[in-house]
C-alpha cells in the first residue's frame, strides 16, 4: 500500500525514512539538513564511516544508517540526480533512488518506509516527471517483492502533494 501526505519526514513512525541526501553524506540543505538535524550527531558519525569505507554515495545508490534521535529506526540515504535537461539519464537514475532504497529496507527487515520528494528541491528535477518515476519505481518494485506493508510518500509542499494525489498509486 502506498499512501501520501503532506508533511515533516522527521515527525514520520516508520522502519525507515529515506533522506535524499547528496554524495558526501555529510549534511546538507533541504529534507538531508533537516534529518542530521532531528536525528542528531549518530547519524553525521554513522556517515562518516560509510564514507571510510566507500568513498560516499553515487547518484541513484543508496546507504543505510541508524536514524539517531528520530521515531525511525533507520535512515536509508539516497543520492538524487540533478536535472540537466533529462541528457544524462536522469530519470533512471531517480528510479534506482527508490529501487535501491527499498532494497536496502528489505536488506535489513523494514516492512514499512517514508520517502521524501527526491531532487525536486534545489536539484530541479520537474516536479510532476518525479511524481510519476517514482510511482512507476514504487509499483515495479512491489510486483516482485511484498516485504514491504506500508510506503509513505511524505510531500514538504502542496504542489508535490497535489502532483501525488493525481496520480494512481498502488
Amino acid at each position: 500500500m502506498v499512501n501520501v501526505i503532506k508533511g515533516d519526514i522527521t515527525k514520520i513512525e516508520v522502519d525507515a525514512i529515506v533522506n535524499a541526501a547528496n554524495s558526501s553524506l555529510l549534511g546538507g540543505g533541504g529534507v538531508d539538513g533537516a534529518i542530521h538535524r532531528a536525528g542528531g550527531p549518530v547519524i553525521l558519525e554513522e556517515c562518516r564511516m560509510i564514507v571510510a569505507r566507500q568513498g560516499g554515495c553515487k547518484t541513484g545508490e543508496a546507504a543505510i544508517t541508524t536514524a539517531g534521535n528520530l521515531p525511525a529506526k533507520y535512515v536509508i540515504h539516497t543520492v538524487g540526480p540533478v536535472w540537466n535537461g533529462g541528457q544524462k539519464n536522469e530519470e533512471n537514475l531517480l528510479a534506482n533512488c527508490y529501487f535501491n532504497s527499498l532494497r536496502l529496507a528489505v536488506d535489513n527487515s523494514c516492512t514499512t518506509i517514508a520517502f521524501p520528494n527526491i531532487s525536486t528541491g534545489i536539484y530541479r528535477f520537474p516536479k510532476k516527471l518525479a511524481a510519476q518515476i517514482s510511482i512507476n519505481a514504487i509499483n515495479q518494485f512491489l510486483e516482485s517483492n511484498t516485504t514491504i506493508k506500508l510506503i509513505t510518500i511524505v510531500c514538504f509542499d502542496e504542489e508535490n502533494f497535489q502532483l501525488f494525489e493525481q496520480l494512481p498509486c498502488p
